[in-house]
């Protein structure tokens, strides 16, 4: 396990330079203006000198390759840069907010993972049943719908209508602090609405793995002992059942920071996603490299933790790719 964690991370490496080297190349050939977004209502009048001056000073006048390696060489020695858009260092940009982010992505991820497998494994006893055409319906539908559409939804249904929960923010309206209280109840709908996004899958991938695994000889084995149906269930056919789901973990962490990145701004949630639109619409070559690093790390260890405990919960697969 330890060599395969240090073979992956010494893949990262070069990996993610060959990514923040794509982000200054697409960024160089957007037709965004860094310098007309850096002086933003100002930079409509100003003249041809003033842009040309001012681009000089942001060095966007200078061949992308030089400032992403400039950049690069500066982020190994722990200095991310300065935001251009948010005139605030990178590091400070992303400390502030990439708590937030991750407090919501985990709290979802964790809802849909519980939620998912109980669901799927109460749809695979019964296959063909009433309750797994229904679970599967409501999963198959669920997976087509967007997530800002669900995050608007929500927010009519139980913010607008019933007056249930708040539609948006961190913090109640003129609050003077942020309390643990607040950001629970603030929480739970875009929270709700991010797993509701990830739920189709785990549904699926359980209840297919719950369901195979109770046709297999070891479990009729296990009822020909007369073992009770539950315990078959849950530590024969789960057991068994839930080694697909594993590997999808890691797979779900791209769409899961996709969709956090939108129910972030349907709920006006104080993480990475405002930071993130900014940063690409401003041309802001420090933050959408580092912002880019940080994505592309999560989902390397995404991956790396589903192979992992692949291998702890299957003693036949080794370490050694």
């Amino acid at each position: 396990m330890a060599r395969m964690a240090g073979r992956r991370l010494l893949t990262a490496v070069p990996l993610l330079a060959v990514v923040t080297f794509g982000v200054f190349a697409v960024a160089a050939a957007s037709p965004f203006d860094p310098a007309r977004a850096y002086a933003g209502s100002a930079g409509l009048g100003a003249g041809r000198d003033v842009l040309d001056q001012l681009r000089e000073n942001l060095g966007a006048d200078r061949p992308f390759v030089v400032r992403w390696w400039e950049w690069l060489t500066a982020a190994l020695g722990g200095d991310l840069g300065q935001s251009t858009s948010l005139r605030q260092p990178v590091a400070q940009v992303i400390g502030e907010r990439v708590g937030w982010s991750v407090l919501l992505c985990g709290v979802a991820f964790l809802l849909a993972v519980c939620t998912g497998t109980a669901l799927g494994v109460l749809a695979a006893r019964r296959r063909g049943g009433l309750l797994d055409r229904t679970v599967t319906s409501l999963a198959y539908t669920l997976e087509a719908a967007p997530p800002f559409w669900l995050g608007l939804l929500a927010m009519w249904f139980f913010a607008i209508r019933l007056d249930a929960l708040p539609a948006g923010g961190l913090t109640d309206t003129g609050a003077d602090a942020v309390t643990a209280g607040q950001v629970a109840s603030h929480l739970v709908l875009p929270a709700l609405v991010l797993a509701t996004t990830q739920l189709p899958w785990f549904v699926l991938y359980v209840r297919q793995g719950v369901g195979d695994a109770l046709d297999e000889d070891p479990v009729r084995g296990a009822r020909a002992r007369g073992l009770r149906e539950r315990t078959v269930l849950l530590r024969h056919a789960l057991r068994s059942g839930l080694l697909p789901v594993l590997t999808l973990i890691g797979s779900r962490v791209p769409e899961l920071i996709t969709g956090a990145l939108l129910v972030e701004t349907v709920f006006s949630w104080p993480g990475i996603a405002s930071a993130t639109v900014q940063a690409a619409t401003s041309v802001d070559f420090p933050l959408l490299a580092a912002l880019t690093v940080l994505a592309t790390a999560a989902v390397l260890l995404g991956n790396l933790l589903s192979d992992l405990l692949y291998g702890l919960a299957d003693p036949r697969v080794g370490f050694d790719g």
